[in-house]
């Protein structure tokens, strides 16, 4: 899939796959990207990684052709609008806990109608080789702005949240979301219940759904709630993951 068409598949509910990328070197975007994956998530909230090597990711992801959306460590316009001028395809906001902040993100990522500072030099405007308009209609036509939800607070206000205009989806953070609840695991009833609400308030209103799952057995079930992006693992994980079976195999040959 072209990386410029995702925004346009992921509104449409398409399926994507998906990764978050820990690891600050170009590497893994260009790896997934060969193996077909739609998307990688830059991690900037829990991995070492800056604005220069987003950037140097960011061209590996245009490399493989692969979208590259970044996890940004907070909801601080300047946070939104460095990675978007680097050439991300989309930003995940963490902690959207209101409607308010949801308009301040929404705002920070959009020129029209919104308050993103406006550069056409940086990767995203060609190096000032795109026109003024033509920049600004296709940064805001194809930037993709979700919302992760994973705070206690934003279940019981969720309905206004993912009703605010610009919003394109949501990301459900089920990690924090059961640390916030105070249960022991994602899969006891606080949490689900929560994740069902939340997933209701998103379908009621069009809006997709991206969720990171801890295997690719958990696809079909939230595909069947409305989910149609889904993260499998990190590139850290799946190295894990392999080096561990790898291991295992060689133990058993060994034997």
């Amino acid at each position: 899939m072209p990386r410029t068409e995702f925004t346009a598949r992921f509104k449409a509910r398409q399926q994507l796959l998906g990764a978050f990328v820990k690891t600050p070197t170009s590497h893994a975007s260009e790896i997934l990207g060969g193996a077909g994956f739609d998307f990688v998530v830059i991690d900037e909230e829990h991995a070492p990684i800056d604005r220069f090597t987003t950037d140097q990711i960011l061209l590996g992801c245009r490399v493989s052709d692969i979208a590259g959306l970044v996890r940004v460590p907070s909801s601080a316009p300047s946070a939104i609008q460095s990675v978007l001028d680097c050439g991300a395809t989309g930003v995940l906001v963490p902690h959207v806990a209101s409607a308010d902040i949801a308009r301040a993100v929404v705002a920070a990522s959009r020129y029209r109608g919104g308050a993103r500072g406006f550069s056409n030099s940086p990767r995203a405007g060609g190096y000032g080789a795109t026109g003024m308009w033509a920049h600004i209609e296709a940064q805001d036509r194809d930037i993709a702005v979700l919302a992760m939800i994973e705070d206690r607070d934003a279940i019981d206000v969720i309905e206004d949240i993912v009703a605010v205009d610009g919003l394109d989806g949501i990301f459900i953070g089920r990690g924090d979301l059961t640390v916030s609840l105070g249960a022991t695991s994602a899969s006891e009833p606080a949490v689900k219940d929560a994740v069902a609400r939340i997933m209701a308030a998103a379908r009621n209103v069009g809006k997709p759904i991206c969720v990171m799952v801890g295997s690719v057995d958990e696809i079909g079930p939230f595909r069947a709630e409305g989910a149609s992006a889904f993260i499998v693992s990190s590139d850290q994980g799946l190295l894990r993951l392999s080096a561990n079976r790898i291991r295992a195999e060689f133990r058993a040959a060994a034997n």
